[in-house]
């Protein structure tokens, strides 16, 4: 089932912004108008799969979770669970973000960095032949 209107023209515009682009230059990239984006990002229509493949490149989703999102193809069929480390957003993230004030998605970058960064340690602390970066004695035997 599609999204509400007013969610996915919200998430459009969200990400045009992110990608630092004004509707007129994500007009002439993607070749959709910016009358029709207009009307997209302000909910007044539901943009068609074809208008999403159009902007999806431009402002820095991967197309088909652009088109997940939108309800046009189903998640489960979707290939965002193996799009580990790529560079695309998953659309149900950003949909969640999308909600909440920029202050608060900010903090939320910051949390998540900051325990990517302890996991990251914790995991080479336990890395295999590393003895998690203590050394081992036995009592004087060799």
């Amino acid at each position: 089932m599609p999204q509400d209107v007013k969610d996915i023209g919200k998430i459009v515009r969200q990400l045009r912004n992110r990608a630092d682009m004004t509707r007129v230059q994500l007009a002439a990239l993607s070749g959709v108008s910016p009358s029709h984006l207009t009307r997209v990002e302000s909910g007044q229509r539901f943009p068609s799969a074809r208008v999403l493949r159009k902007v999806a490149p431009h402002v820095g989703i991967g197309e088909v979770e652009l088109l997940a999102f939108a309800g046009y193809l189903s998640p489960v069929h979707s290939d965002t669970a193996n799009s580990h480390g790529d560079g695309r957003l998953d659309p149900y993230v950003v949909a969640y973000l999308s909600r909440e004030p920029v202050e608060l998605q900010r903090a939320v970058i910051s949390i998540f960095s900051a325990l990517k960064y302890m996991a990251e340690g914790i995991a080479s602390e336990e890395s295999p032949g590393d003895n998690g970066g203590h050394h081992i004695h036995d009592n004087g035997r060799h």
